[in-house]
């Protein structure tokens, strides 16, 4: 069955999506939640107008993110934490602490979720880290954990 995806799906599609699926896929689980409408005429014009759409949003989302990425990339940013002796933390640095330190020091507000932090920092001292803002578009951040 030939379907227009409404929302972005994984592992399937995104959204103005114009996709070849089983019957009952579509019958049973996208149509009923609204994901997916069966195609017709007027539907893939209104898929190709969300294409379009999506396009222009997504080019509009990489230049701000490489608006961001100019103005943090290589930038320094000092956290402080209450450590103990030989440098260990009382409690630890998280990616919220990172990106709250970020907006105070350079102005720029960036999601936690998109530092990519694979544990929290429990020692002092610098540490280097990878902002993904968007596919294809990251910045590094130098984070120097002082005692404090």
């Amino acid at each position: 069955m030939k379907i227009v995806l409404r929302e972005d799906v994984d592992n399937l599609g995104r959204k103005g999506d114009m996709l070849e699926v089983a019957d009952g896929y579509a019958r049973n689980y996208l149509v009923p939640r609204g994901l997916a409408l069966k195609a017709s005429k007027g539907i893939v014009k209104q898929a190709e107008s969300m294409r379009r759409s999506r396009e222009v949003r997504e080019v509009r989302d990489r230049a701000t993110a490489e608006e961001v990425a100019a103005k943090i990339s290589g930038a320094r940013v000092e956290i402080k934490a209450r450590a103990g002796e030989g440098g260990k933390l009382f409690g630890s640095v998280t990616s919220s602490d990172i990106a709250d330190a970020v907006l105070a020091q350079s102005g720029v507000e960036i999601d936690r979720r998109k530092i990519d932090l694979v544990e929290p920092l429990k020692e002092l001292g610098p540490a280097e880290l990878t902002v993904r803002l968007h596919s294809g578009v990251d910045a590094t951040i130098h984070v120097e954990v002082v005692a404090g």
